[in-house]
This record gives C-alpha cells, sequence and structure tokens, in this order.
C-alpha cells in the first residue's frame, strides 16, 4: 500500500509539478535494513544525503477500533507544521473521510532527525475493515497520491504568496 502510494505520488511530482523525486524503496522487494531502526536510520540517511527540500513519510497505521488518515510533523518545526496542515487539509477535502487533524509528534526518529519540512502521512488504519479494503484498492491510493501532491502544491503556494507579500 505504501509503496503505491508513494510511486503514484512520485509520478505526480514528476508528471505535474516538475519535481525531483527519491523513493527510499525503489521497488516493492526493497527491504531497508534488517529492523524497524536500522530501516529508520536507512531513511534519514537517504533523506539528509540526498539534500532533500521536503520530506514525506508513507505508512499506514494499525489501532483497533481507529480509522483516519492523519499528517505527523516534528514539534516546532513550523515549516512542517504547515506542510502537515495543507495536506491533512487536502486529504479531508479530497478524500472526505477523516476528521483527525495534524498533530505534532514529540518523539517520532524520522521527524526529529530530518532538517526542513518533514512530515509523516498516516494514509489509513489497515486494522479497520472498511478502510484497509480502501488502502488496498489502486483508485483509493491513487486518490491519496493527489490528495498528498495537492496539497504540497497548495504549500508551495501558499508559502509563494506570502514571501511576495
Amino acid at each position: 500500500v505504501t509503496y503505491q502510494v508513494g510511486v503514484y505520488l512520485s509520478e505526480l511530482l514528476q508528471e505535474n509539478g516538475n519535481f525531483e523525486t527519491m523513493l527510499s524503496r525503489p521497488t516493492p522487494e526493497t527491504v531497508l535494513g534488517t529492523s524497524n531502526a536500522t530501516s529508520l536510520q536507512a531513511r534519514v540517511n537517504m533523506a539528509n544525503n540526498w539534500g532533500a527540500d521536503y520530506f514525506i513519510s508513507i505508512h499506514c497505521n494499525s489501532f483497533p477500533g481507529q480509522r483516519g488518515a492523519q499528517v505527523f510533523y516534528e514539534s516546532g518545526n513550523e515549516e512542517g507544521q504547515a506542510l502537515a496542515e495543507f495536506i491533512q487539509s487536502s486529504i479531508k477535502e479530497q478524500l472526505n473521510n477523516t476528521e483527525r487533524s495534524a498533530m505534532a509528534h514529540a518523539d517520532a526518529y524520522l521527524l526529529h532527525q530530518i532538517s526542513g519540512p518533514a512530515v509523516i502521512c498516516e494514509t489509513g488504519f489497515l486494522s479497520h475493515s472498511e478502510e484497509e479494503a480502501l488502502l488496498t484498492d489502486n483508485e483509493y491510493q491513487w486518490d491519496m497520491a493527489w490528495a498528498i501532491f495537492t496539497g504540497l502544491v497548495e504549500y508551495l503556494n501558499e508559502g509563494s504568496q506570502q514571501e511576495t507579500a
């Protein structure tokens, strides 16, 4: 699920936004690290070595009884917070299936170790049967990528307007 949403997002960014994108998983079979900790460290190293201007990490959540996409940012990272809020707003508007708000995450290793605007997009809960059905649907994965793309573009447009004001 997360791999496919990332591929779709990368395609949208390259084709419609003229962005250069880097994927931490170039194939669905790519495995980073030998544990969750080494996988996260590998992603941090990649992002910092790439000199990424924006970092968007795509995930699926799992917790019984919960549902809804949510975007997280590092506490105190104002650019990350703004990016998260734009993406969260876009997901709400485009997919109309979450009431969650962008939220600070005080102890997310990825967000803490990457400078600049960085967010974690939890695309939904695999532990919720209805949401799992959506998340495993190709069309919904495309729609999620489009919502993330639209949020990023709106963030960039808003930032440009503020700089010229």
